[in-house]
């Protein structure tokens, strides 16, 4: 399909005015046909008689008319069917019928069959441009309609939609017309999907999922989360939910986390529906999901952005708010330690990559827009607006919001239309600030420059910044932090208003005695990279074990990361900090992404003379942590995983897929113990048979994938070659794509991967172009050769970069695996 330019879109919105969609989906042969056929009729006004097009993608263009007129349904090339001739100046009327496929990529109308019990579930996806694969439209977020829903199913399913659906006959359902809405919020969910439903405040709230899952839907506290959700959302805006019922639907293949359609948000089932043990930071991720999906049905739904260079700001803001009513609304409080952890590292990677773009880019097409939906978009945007909010006030940032939503309800808005509010509400200069922070890309780096006379007291203080395409202002607290015995404790915290230049004295400093640690970001508040000072450091490297603040402990943590990034720290010098420094105090969301980098930087990123002893010194700690952690805790868990994946003692793992010789309280889930099967089939002690049992153990869904990666991971030459030809095949499902790059590269079998280096470069061309953007997306990045840390693999992506012809997702992808890499030398040149 032709991506949409920004360019024709916005003479397409000039020219039309669409009023309404009537969709007749016929899905009563799912269970057994490959296809089904949609029915739309669209009435739209138009302002001239020039030719348009429509948006389509369907096997076969069944029937086309415009006004009783037939269409030319031959013209119909690159997803576009043109609309010529017939035009009324009244209201329009165009009916097309065409006949589609159902996706296994998790793109238009998904088809899935449940393994355990062979029942059949459909789910749709629409977004970006994929309502396409659904219907007949003109599909760009400005030209919102009504859509009025029919569907025809099995006689035994449930199907659900934006709005309330009544079954009218057997399989027959109908849908109550919906609000405006953009073509890319259509939703429709069919099967025998299990559900839970209640009232809450005059709004219908559902929790949904295929039967075989129902065991694992926890709907008291999904519904309690919604319940929560809706009360802290409707006081905060002043606004309140305008879509009727709200149905949430754990569904299978799904492949972004959730989707925000208004009325019937969808959720990635095995991410979300933990099958074995379930931890609170599992809790906080469902929470923290469900509250970013409501948070969108007012920025995004009810006001929706009038083109995708604006998506940032839906995700930016929904990711902003979902962690804010976290912490306030619900029991998980220490959502912004978890944003830090799990989030911001993800923007400030993406930030530090050659692929950075500014928060509010320009996407000039539906491609590049795709391809911008990232660590920037989401978490670099929502610290920029948590950044926004400590320099213009809460309470000017909410009137800003309440005005936004009452002067563009139902209708389409741009950044500068919230700058205006922002403005207006707050007195200061937006525009200014956006410039600065959305208009440029780069992470800032801040760093105190601190002198010291004879007494112990600064004699001068200054903070300093650089970004690579200039100073931006912030407003930051620095943390003084004294040591008392082995503790190190916050004496006082400092709010600076830092302006837009390379240094900035801090006055109120001179005169304090010197700290033992200082900390520029203290409180996390802005969207920086901390270069410690040496005597901080210093202190750091000794007493690190001593800070109790979880924040101010993540904020050192991942400093220490981005040093080895960045080469001034060896991966040797991690592993140490982190054996003899990580505690219980440390968030299990800290904990766990901490320990993922370290093995990254160990087992990737440490040169051949050093890694075994790295990996050996960490897994005897692991193993010795994992013993003495508290019987059955989160923090047990998350060191038992660590330790399963570096684990080289053969005779060890296979006792605990026994059950034997384990830990006090560690109980081997289905999750962990295929953990341990896919570890044992990267080092060679399982075979197929074996990995066949485990399936025979475990029918899920969850168990087929796993057996997947365990068969990618055996060393063996015919195993490589199986798991990479059904890689770059297009055979597989998007999850069995992921399931089988998962188990494929490994650090352990550098001689054995070597070829696949020089395959991927000859391959992955040829794979772009026939496959979709998602299923390219998702090879690039999960079977580029990143676990072969070399100049050679850096080479080899440089030369695919220069290919001219490399579609542009390949490209994005090829650039960040190169980029990823050369991360690695220069942290092995530490």
């Amino acid at each position: 399909m032709r991506p949409l330019t920004q360019a024709e879109a916005l003479a397409r919105f000039a020219q039309l005015d669409v009023e309404s969609y009537t969709i007749d989906l016929d899905l009563s042969g799912a269970e057994s046909e490959p296809t089904f056929d949609s029915t739309v009729v669209i009435r739209f006004a138009a302002s001239s008689s020039e030719p348009t097009w429509l948006d389509v993608q369907p096997v076969e263009l069944l029937e086309a008319e415009l006004n009783g007129q037939p269409l030319d349904t031959s013209a119909w090339a690159d997803g576009r069917l043109p609309v010529v001739g017939h035009v009324g100046d009244g209201v329009n009327e165009l009916r097309l019928k065409a006949r589609f496929a159902y996706s296994r990529t998790g793109e238009g109308l998904h088809r899935y069959v449940d393994p355990e019990d062979g029942r059949t579930y459909l789910y749709s996806q629409a977004f970006l441009d994929d309502a396409t694969r659904i219907f007949g439209c003109f599909d760009q977020p400005d030209l919102k309609a009504t859509l009025t829903v029919t569907v025809a199913a099995p006689p035994d399913w449930t199907v659900l939609g934006n709005t309330t659906g009544t079954e009218t006959g057997p399989g027959q359902w109908q849908f109550a017309t919906t609000e405006v809405l953009p073509t890319y919020l259509f939703a429709v969910v069919a099967g025998p999907y299990h559900g839970v439903r209640e009232v809450h405040d005059g709004i219908e709230i559902g929790v949904w999922c295929r039967q075989s899952w129902a065991p694992h839907l926890d709907s008291a506290r999904l519904l309690g989360t919604t319940r929560s959700g809706f009360d802290y959302f409707h006081g905060l805006f002043g606004v309140r939910y305008p879509f009727g019922k709200y149905d949430q639907v754990f569904v299978p293949e799904f492949n972004a986390g959730a989707m925000e359609n208004p009325g019937l948000v969808t959720f990635r089932d095995e991410y979300y529906l933990q099958r074995g043990t379930v931890t609170d930071d599992d809790r906080e991720e469902v929470a923290n999901t469900q509250l970013h999906e409501m948070a969108h049905m007012w920025f995004g739904d009810l006001v929706t952005m009038k083109w995708w260079n604006d998506l940032w700001l839906n995700e930016s803001f929904a990711e902003y708010m979902a962690y804010r009513s976290a912490a306030e609304a619900t029991e998980h409080t220490g959502s912004w330690t978890t944003f830090l952890a799990k989030r911001k590292t993800w923007g400030y990677l993406a930030d530090q990559f050659s692929t950075t773009h500014p928060i509010a880019g320009e996407s000039d097409d539906t491609a590049a827009a795709l391809l911008n939906f990232d660590g920037i978009s989401y978490a670099k945007g929502a610290s920029a607006l948590r950044q926004l909010v400590e320099w213009v006030g809460d309470e000017a940032f909410l009137v800003a919001l309440r005005q936004h939503f009452a002067d563009h309800a139902y209708g389409n808005a741009s950044l500068a239309d919230l700058v205006a509010a922002l403005t207006a509400s707050s007195g200061r200069d937006v525009d200014a600030w956006s410039r600065a922070w959305l208009r440029t890309s780069g992470v800032s780096t801040l760093g105190m420059e601190l002198s010291v006379g004879p007494d112990g007291h600064y004699t001068s203080a200054a903070m300093r910044q650089s970004s690579p395409n200039g100073p931006r202002p912030h407003r930051v607290r620095v943390g003084l932090y004294d040591l008392d015995g082995e503790r190190l404790v916050r004496r006082t915290s400092l709010d600076v208003d830092l302006p837009a230049v390379d240094r900035h004295d801090i006055a109120a400093l001179v005169g304090e005695p010197a700290a033992a640690l200082v900390l520029p970001n203290d409180g996390d508040l802005t969207f920086a990279v901390l270069d410690l000072d040496n005597a901080s450091l210093a202190t750091v490297r000794t007493h690190l074990r001593g800070l109790g603040d979880p924040l101010a402990r993540a904020l050192v943590w991942f400093a220490l990361v981005e040093m080895v990034a960045a080469g001034r720290l060896a991966p040797s010098g991690l592993v140490e900090l982190v054996t003899t420094s990580i505690t219980a105090d440390d968030p299990e969301a800290v904990t766990d992404r901490l320990l993922r980098a370290t093995v990254v930087a160990a087992d990737r990123w440490a040169d051949a003379g050093t890694r075994s002893a790295l990996l050996a010194d960490l897994a005897r700690w692991l193993d010795a942590e994992t013993r003495s952690a508290e019987p059955g805790s989160d923090r047990q868990l998350a060191l038992a995983r660590t330790l399963v994946r570096i684990q080289q003692d053969t005779a060890a793992l296979q006792a605990w897929q026994r059950g034997t010789d384990l830990p006090d309280g560690l109980t081997v889930d289905a999750d962990l113990r295929w953990r341990v099967v896919h570890r044992l089939a990267t080092l060679g002690a399982v075979d197929e048979d074996g990995i066949a049992a485990e399936r025979e153990r475990d029918r899920s869904t969850a168990g087929a994938n796993f057996a997947l990666t365990a068969r990618a991971a055996m060393p063996t030459a015919a195993a490589k070659e199986w798991a990479w030809s059904s890689a770059v095949g297009g055979s597989l499902s998007n999850h069995e794509l992921v399931a089988v790059a998962t188990g494929f590269w490994s650090a352990d079998q550098a001689e054995l991967l070597a070829p696949y280096v020089g395959r991927f470069a000859a391959e992955y061309p040829p794979f772009a172009k026939k496959q979709s953007t998602e299923m390219v997306q998702l090879f690039g990045r999960l079977m580029f050769p990143a676990t072969v840390v070399a100049d050679s693999t850096v080479q080899v992506a440089q030369a695919l970069l220069d290919e001219a012809d490399l579609p542009s997702s390949a490209r994005r992808m090829v650039a960040e695996g190169r980029d990823e890499v050369q991360r690695g030398l220069r942290a092995r040149n530490a």
